[in-house]
């Protein structure tokens, strides 16, 4: 039904890999599924079981960990209760009562769950000290609360039980002792039919004495043993039984705990309220994922497997292009005179160099991928195995599991795998024979190829205002001088250079409001320039906010808040400009008058950069400003006073700028009141906001508010 992309003869390994218990790391014997997943023999289970001593959570604890589990995929078991803070509680060991190498735990313990008969004894305001078991899945480390049924609680993974069997078959594998400690584990000599369990001699000696409960256990060797547990699945085979209700047949999958269910499952509660679907219905549904997941990941190991081949061959392509360009070099070397013969020998070095280094990177690639390779066919064959599962239950069982590990593994190979050589099998040097006698020990190699386009590294590149910064770096492998930044105008408009050197990162100031702009970059070296990356578009503040300029401002002017606040040490006029210049869009800020002694005249309006900063605003021809006291106000440019309105300001009052570079006009508002008409028209360039103030005023500016509503913002 599917290609699988094999390594070799290596993808039997692989496989072997899946089939192994991660904790005795021999073949699976009675495997179980965990909550979360993943599979671990019967009898290793039980020697994971831990007994935890504290506090016993209350029923909200309880209501609220059973919650996160059930919304967690594949989690919810009816004998089971996935626990992930265990910072309440201490963990020790549990010993078996018979000491037969696996903990007591087949006997099970009381779940702290609502749901369990001791959990009733409980007031949901209370919390009484306990002890309960748990285990821990090796792999992922999360934690499993068990309840009376124990370990025996979790469902048989038949499935994977099958595949096993059928591969021990095949390769006529050696049983070995699934309590051995270490890498090697020994040969098992014995197996107890009462524990299901394969003993070498040192460990039934040590784990399993006949004495004791233990004398009346049947101990065979493992070939019987293993035939006779062969018998028994196949006794079992068929119709799958509910693990909680042993005489009801499994005929229901559970749509929010991701298990199949028996009709009693519906009935007593646990699963009342939960949406279920037929059997075969779902099995059918998930095996066509499967598939499909198991194809595309199929064809991402054909595609690896001949990318690999391609590496392979390009070994060879490596020694013959060094050896090619060694001859070339030792044929320029010798029609130079006796100079380049001394420069010849360093020159043969750098070549061996990077030789070395294209065969060591490519072997690295070629052992990468052949690891990865090796691990994927190996998933692939043992998904190819569970899909041949004719038990829809025990299917169903591992469905969500290999789902989600076949679908990982399809995006690591989208994320991880780079299908191109990390090192191209061409030599891009070449020896510069050109120059005179004298330079002959500055000779060395160029590149022969132009850069190619950066990157733009999109989640630094950001926007301040009418500002925007942008990063990229380089190409790989590409030999870099400098960088060529360009910008449009904002209207996608043509590019214009903004920046040359070698710096991946660049400021650009001074741009419109609520404009976007294409930014692209382009690198070159000495063979010329390379390609234009993908362009960026970056979009300007629709308003602006800035705050008072200190290096622009007179000395004496004093800021605080941010400078956001200002004042003035000095009883003449100064003047302060906004950190940020306007040429497009319409604006408007406020000043609010924070102290007011003496009846002064502070001035509101626009400047220049370069407008006088020792004087009232407005007294020069580069600002436009309205000055006003308590009683009045004056428009002003140029020292031309023009428009007195009545209506002053005090300690309080909101004095409202409106530039509207739309229609290129000005106009000022006193406590939301517009004072006076349009101040001034036809205003274009680039303008600051702009305040004068002697020290009988402070102010504080709020920036970056909305319009106010008033004809005027249309030019009427």
């Amino acid at each position: 039904m599917f290609s699988v992309a094999a390594a070799g003869d290596r993808g039997s390994f692989g496989m072997e890999e899946e089939l192994k218990c991660p904790v005795c790391r021999c073949f699976f014997n009675v495997p179980i599924i965990l909550p979360c997943q993943h599979s671990i023999c019967l009898s290793c289970a039980a020697s994971q079981v831990t007994q935890t001593y504290g506090l016993k959570p209350t029923e909200e604890d309880a209501l609220s960990y059973r919650h996160s589990t059930i919304s967690s995929p594949g989690s919810d078991y009816s004998s089971a209760y996935d626990y992930t803070d265990l910072d309440k509680f201490d963990k020790l060991s549990l010993y078996s009562e018979a000491d037969s190498g696996y903990g007591a735990s087949l006997s099970g313990y009381a779940a702290t769950c609502p749901s369990s008969p001791a959990f009733s004894t409980v007031s949901a305001s209370s919390s009484i000290s306990t002890t309960t078991s748990c285990i821990r899945c090796p792999q992922c480390r999360r934690t499993t609360y068990l309840d009376d049924l124990g370990v025996q609680g979790f469902p048989r993974n038949k499935a994977l039980q099958t595949i096993v069997e059928k591969y021990e078959e095949t390769k006529n594998i050696v049983i070995k002792c699934q309590l051995c400690v270490g890498q090697a584990p020994n040969d098992a000599t014995v197996m107890c039919e009462q524990c299901s369990v394969y003993y070498c001699d040192k460990c039934r000696e040590n784990c399993h004495p006949l004495r004791g409960p233990l004398a009346k256990h049947t101990l065979v060797s493992p070939a019987l043993g293993k035939a006779a547990m062969k018998a028994r699945n196949q006794t079992s085979q068929g119709v799958s039984t509910c693990i909680r209700h042993t005489d009801e047949n499994i005929s229901m999958f559970c749509i929010m705990c991701k298990i199949p269910v028996c009709y009693q499952c519906l009935e007593d509660g646990k699963h009342q309220n939960h949406d279920v679907k037929a059997l075969g219905a779902m099995c059918k549904m998930h095996k066509a994922e499967l598939s499909h997941n198991i194809s595309s990941l199929s064809d991402k190991a054909r595609e690896g497997k001949n990318f690999l081949s391609n590496l392979r061959e390009m070994l060879d392509q490596v020694q013959e292009n060094s050896v090619d360009f060694e001859a070339s070099l030792v044929a320029q070397c010798d029609a130079i005179i006796e100079a380049i013969n001394r420069r010849k020998e360093d020159l043969m070095e750098q070549i061996q160099r990077e030789k070395e280094h294209k065969l060591r990177m490519m072997r690295e690639q070629i052992n990468d991928l052949t690891n990865k390779l090796r691990q994927t066919t190996g998933l692939l064959e043992y998904a190819l195995e569970i899909m041949k599962e004719e038990d829809a239950a025990a299917f169903l069982q591992v469905a969500n599991g290999l789902i989600k590990r076949v679908c990982s593994a399809e995006m690591q190979w989208q994320k991880e795998v780079l299908l191109e050589p990390h090192e191209p099998p061409e030599f891009e040097l070449q020896l510069n024979s050109q120059p005179l006698f004298k330079a002959i020990e500055q000779l060395s190699f160029v590149h022969t190829k132009v850069p190619g386009p950066p990157i733009f590294l999109h989640e630094e590149c950001t926007v301040q205002n009418n500002s925007i910064t942008v990063s990229w770096q380089p190409s790989p492998r590409s030999w870099v001088d400098g960088y060529v930044l360009e910008l449009d105008d904002g209207n996608q408009g043509p590019f214009r250079e903004v920046y040359v050197g070698r710096e991946t990162l660049c400021t650009l100031d001074g741009l419109h409001f609520d404009c976007t702009y294409r930014v692209r970059v382009k690198a070159f070296n000495k063979a010329g320039e390379g390609p234009y990356s993908d362009s960026v578009q970056l979009h300007t503040a629709e308003v602006a906010w800035f705050a008072l300029d200190p290096s622009t401002a007179h000395p004496d002017i004093v800021l605080s808040n941010d400078n956001m606040t200002v004042t003035c040490n000095s009883y003449d006029d100064r003047v302060v400009l906004g950190n940020v210049g306007f040429s497009k869009g319409i604006h408007y800020w406020e000043c609010t008058i924070d102290r007011y002694d003496n009846h002064p005249d502070p001035a509101f309006g626009v400047a220049r950069i370069d407008t006088l900063k020792d004087t009232m605003l407005g007294k020069d021809d580069k600002a436009w400003a309205m000055y006003i006291d308590s009683n009045r106000s004056w428009f002003m440019h140029n020292n031309a006073h023009s428009n007195r309105t009545e209506g002053g300001l005090d300690k309080g009052s909101v004095i409202g700028v409106l530039l509207n570079l739309e229609e290129h006009t000005l106009s000022f508002y006193v406590n939301d009141c517009m004072q006076g008409p349009i101040a001034f028209r036809d205003l274009h360039g680039v303008f600051f906001p702009a305040i004068s103030l002697n020290r009988n005023v402070q102010m504080t500016v709020h920036t970056g508010l909305e319009l106010p509503d008033h004809d005027s913002i249309d030019g009427e």
